[in-house]
C-alpha cells in the first residue's frame, strides 16, 4: 500500500514509486496531467488483487455513468467531480463508512459531508446504488428538475441521506467541524458505547480557498477532533482553468500547521485510499487526505480540464468515455451484478445498527430517555417552563435597569441549567456578549464535556460550526458576537434559515448605543439586512422581561435560526409585575395604552432600546393633550406572520404612525405604512458617548414627539 506524506516518500518495494513520488511532490500543485498515471494503475497484474480491482473499477464506473447520464439529460450540472472522485467514494462507502440505508437518521451513523456540493451527482448516485429507498432511478433521471429529490446542490431535509445543504464553498467543511464537536461532546456525556462515529468530508480546491476553511480547520486542529477526516479532491482544476492561475498553497503543510495529520495519495488507487483511511481512524488528530485525482476521469478529451467541471460532456464525449471505461450498459442502467455489489455494501451497516440499538436499550433508563429526548430535539417541558417562570418572578420582585446583554446573561443562568443540551460560545467577546454562565466550563481537547466554546476571532467559522452541531442533533448551539459582525456570519445564517435549523445568535452592541467605538462597530443597516433573510427571526427586546420572552421563543423554534440583538447600554425595565404570558409571541403588542382610555391619535412603534424613548415621547404628547399609545415590536417576523386581524388590532387606527429605531427605515413600512414617520438613522454613526450620539442623530423623545405633532399639523 502506497502512502506518500508531505514531500517525502517511503515507497520501497513499489515499482511505481519513483515516478509516483516525483509526481506527488510537485510544488506547483501537480500541474501535469495525471490521466496516464491513473490509467497505468487500473488493473493489477495477477490473482485476487486483480479481481478486487476489477470489482472496484466497475463499482466506481457505475457512479461515473450515472453522473454522466444525469447531467447529460439535464443539460446542466457538474460531471467532473463525480467522475474524478468516484474511486474515493467507492472505497469510503463500500468499506469504511458506518451507515444503514434502512435508517438514514440512525444517531450513531458516520456523517458524510459533500462540501463540494456542486458535485451532487456523486452523492445521488451513491444513495441510489446503496439502496436508499427514495433515491430511485427515476429521481436520478429527474436531476435538477422541479420537485425532484436530486436538486442542483444537496439540500438537507429534502433528500434522505443528505447531512447538510452545501454549494456555497467552505460551508460544508465548517459544518463538519461542528458535527465533530457535537460527536465528541455527546460521547463525553453519554459514553462511547452510544456515541462513537466519524465525520467524513469530501472537499474541493474551492472549499479550501474560501476563508471560512481556515477558521474551521484551525478550530478543529485546536480541539483535536480526531473523528474528523477531510478527503481533498485535489484535481488541480478550477472553473477558470488550472488551479495554478490563482493558487499555489501546499494544503498538506497548511493543515499540518493547524494541528492536523495530513498525507498525499493517488486518489485513483483504492489500496492507497484504504490505507490512508485506516491511518486516519487511528489518528489522535483530525486528518486530511489529499487525493490527487483527474477531474472528469474517463472522459478522453475533456478529462483533466476545466471543460468537464460545470457542463454536460455532450453526446460524443459521453460515448467516448463509455468506451474508455468499458461501460456498455445503456443510460441509467446498472448491470445487476454491480448493483448487487453496491446493495451488499449498503447492507453492511445493518448489524452494527442493530447492535447499537441493543446497547441503547440496555442503557440506564434515565440516561436513555435523556439521550433520545435530545436527539429528537424536544425540550424538557417542565424544566424549561419552570426556568422561564423563575426569571420572570425574579424580575417582578426586583426590577432591573440593565443592558439587555446583561438581561440575557441573567436569563441564561436559569435556561442553561434547565437545558443541558445548550452549548454556548463567543467569538473572543465572552465578557462583552455575556454568553457564558457561571456553571459553564470551557470545552477543550482535554475535556469535551464542557459547554462553552472559545471560538476565537472566527465569526464565520463559528456560525457554520453551530449549523453543524444543530444538524448533528442532540445540541442547541448558541454563540455571541457584535451585531455589526453579523456580516461575517451571514452566509452561514442564511444556510441555517434554508435548512430550518434552530441555532441562536446572541449579537450585542446592537446600535449607536455602543458609543465610543464609533461607526466601524455601530450597526446601522444590519437589522434590516438580517430581517430580509427568510425563516430567520430577529428579536430586539426592550428590557429584561422581553429578553427572557425572546429567549423562550428562540428556544421553542426548532425550525429556524434566531438572532437576539441586545444592547450594550442600560435600559429601564418597562414591564413591571409578574405576567405568565409571553407578550412577545405575536412579534408586537401594545405596551402602553393611550391615557385615560382615549382613542389614540398617535401610535408610537419601537424596538429594543428605543422603546423607552417612545414611552418618554408618549408622556410628552400627553402633556400636550395628544393621546398616544406605544407598541413594542420585538420581532418583525412574528408580527408579519400573525393573522391579519391580529396585525390590524396591534397597529390600530391612529391618525399618525411613528416608528423609532436606531437603524435604517427599511422594513418598517410594513408596520407603519409608507405614509408613516420614521425617526432613526440615515447614515453611519460616529465616535462619542452614546447619550451624545442619540442627541446628535435626533433619536430623542423630543424629536419623536415633534415628528408626531408635525404630522398632526400642530
Amino acid at each position: 500500500m502506497l502512502m506518500v506524506r508531505a514531500h517525502s516518500c517511503d515507497c520501497s518495494g513499489d515499482v511505481r514509486a519513483p515516478r509516483l513520488a516525483r509526481f506527488m511532490a510537485m510544488p506547483d500543485r501537480f500541474a501535469a496531467a495525471s490521466a496516464n498515471l491513473a490509467q497505468d494503475q487500473r488493473f493489477p497484474s495477477t490473482g485476487a488483487a486483480a479481481s478486487a480491482r476489477i470489482d472496484h473499477d466497475r463499482m466506481a464506473n457505475a457512479i461515473r455513468a450515472l453522473a454522466m447520464d444525469a447531467v447529460e439529460q439535464a443539460k446542466s450540472g457538474h460531471p467532473g467531480l463525480p467522475m474524478g472522485a468516484a474511486d474515493i467514494a467507492t472505497v469510503l462507502f463500500a468499506r469504511f463508512l458506518k451507515f444503514d440505508p434502512a435508517d438514514p437518521a440512525w444517531p450513531d451513523r458516520d456523517r458524510f459531508v459533500l462540501s463540494a456540493g456542486h458535485g451532487s451527482m456523486l452523492l445521488y448516485a451513491l444513495l441510489h446504488l446503496l439502496g436508499y429507498e427514495k433515491m430511485t432511478i427515476a429521481e436520478i433521471r429527474r436531476f435538477r428538475q422541479m420537485g425532484s429529490l436530486t436538486p442542483g446542490h444537496p439540500e438537507y431535509d429534502h433528500t434522505p441521506g443528505i447531512e447538510t445543504t452545501t454549494g456555497p464553498l467552505g460551508q460544508g467543511i465548517a459544518n463538519a467541524v461542528g458535527m465533530a464537536i457535537a460527536e465528541r461532546h455527546l460521547a463525553a456525556v453519554f459514553g462511547g458505547d452510544i456515541v462513537d462515529h466519524a465525520i467524513y468530508v469530501l472537499a474541493s480546491d474551492g472549499d479550501l480557498m474560501e476563508g471560512i476553511s481556515q477558521e474551521a480547520i484551525a478550530l478543529a486542529g485546536h480541539l483535536k477532533l480526531k473523528k474528523l477526516v477531510v478527503l481533498f479532491d485535489d484535481n488541480g482544476i478550477s472553473i477558470d482553468g488550472p488551479l495554478a492561475l490563482a493558487d499555489s498553497v501546499d494544503q498538506v503543510k497548511r493543515f499540518e500547521s493547524a494541528g492536523w495529520a495530513a498525507t498525499r495519495i493517488d486518489g485513483h488507487d483504492p489500496a492507497a485510499i484504504a490505507a490512508a483511511l485506516e491511518a486516519a481512524k487511528k489518528s489522535d488528530r483530525p486528518s486530511l487526505i489529499a487525493c490527487r485525482t483527474t477531474i472528469g476521469f474517463g472522459a478522453p478529451n475533456k478529462g483533466g480540464t476545466a471543460k468537464v467541471h460545470g457542463a454536460a460532456l455532450g453526446p460524443d464525449e459521453v460515448a467516448a468515455a463509455r468506451k474508455k471505461l468499458g461501460w456498455t450498459s445503456p443510460p441509467f442502467e446498472i448491470p445487476a451484478d454491480i448493483l448487487s455489489q453496491w446493495r451488499t455494501a449498503g447492507a453492511r451497516g445493518r448489524p452494527e445498527r442493530l447492535a447499537w440499538e441493543a446497547r441503547l436499550a440496555a442503557l440506564d433508563a434515565h440516561k436513555r430517555t435523556e439521550f433520545e429526548r435530545r436527539m429528537r430535539g424536544a425540550l424538557p417541558a417542565e424544566e424549561f417552563a419552570a426556568a422561564v417562570t423563575s426569571v420572570k418572578q425574579k424580575l417582578a420582585e426586583a426590577p432591573k435597569e440593565i443592558a439587555t446583554r446583561s438581561a440575557s446573561e441573567f436569563a441564561l443562568e436559569e435556561l442553561a441549567g434547565a437545558l443541558p443540551e445548550m452549548i454556548g460560545g463567543s467569538a473572543d467577546l465572552t465578557g462583552s456578549n455575556n454568553t457564558r454562565t457561571k456553571a459553564m466550563k470551557a470545552m477543550s481537547a482535554a475535556d469535551y464535556s464542557g459547554r462553552f466554546i472559545h471560538y476565537g476571532v472566527r465569526e464565520h467559522g463559528m456560525a457554520a460550526a453551530m449549523n453543524g452541531m444543530a444538524l448533528h442533533g442532540g445540541i442547541i448551539p448558541y454563540s455571541g458576537t457584535f451585531l455589526v459582525f453579523s456580516d461575517y456570519c451571514r452566509p452561514a445564517i442564511r444556510l441555517a434559515a434554508l435548512m430550518g435549523k434552530g441555532v441562536i445568535h446572541v449579537m450585542t452592541h446592537d446600535s449607536i448605543g455602543l458609543g465610543e467605538d464609533g461607526p466601524t462597530h455601530q450597526p446601522v443597516e444590519q437589522l434590516a439586512a438580517l430581517r430580509a433573510i427568510p425563516n430567520l427571526k430577529v428579536f430586539r427586546p426592550c428590557d429584561a422581561v422581553e429578553t427572557i420572552e425572546c429567549w423562550q421563543l428562540a428556544l421553542e423554534d426548532r425550525h429556524g435560526p434566531s438572532v437576539l440583538a441586545l444592547t450594550r447600554q442600560n435600559v429601564p425595565q418597562l414591564r413591571l409585575g409578574f405576567d405568565s404570558t409571553n407578550r412577545c409571541v405575536h412579534g408586537a403588542y401594545e405596551l402602553v395604552a393611550a391615557d385615560g382610555g382615549d382613542m389614540a391619535r398617535v401610535s408610537l412603534f419601537a424596538s429594543g432600546s428605543e422603546v423607552a424613548i417612545a414611552v418618554a415621547a408618549q408622556k410628552l404628547l400627553a402633556a400636550r393633550k395628544i393621546a398616544a399609545r406605544v407598541v413594542s415590536v420585538p420581532s418583525f417576523e412574528l408580527f408579519l406572520a400573525a393573522p391579519e386581524k391580529e396585525r390590524e388590532a396591534i397597529v390600530g387606527r391612529a391618525q399618525v404612525n411613528v416608528a423609532v429605531e436606531a437603524g435604517i427605515r427599511q422594513g418598517w413600512d410594513a408596520i407603519i405604512g409608507s405614509a408613516g414617520t420614521f425617526v432613526g438613522m440615515t447614515g453611519f454613526g460616529a465616535s462619542a458617548p452614546y447619550k451624545e450620539l442619540y442627541q446628535h442623530f435626533g433619536i430623542t423623545p423630543e424629536n419623536v414627539a415633534e415628528a408626531a405633532l408635525a404630522r398632526l399639523g400642530g
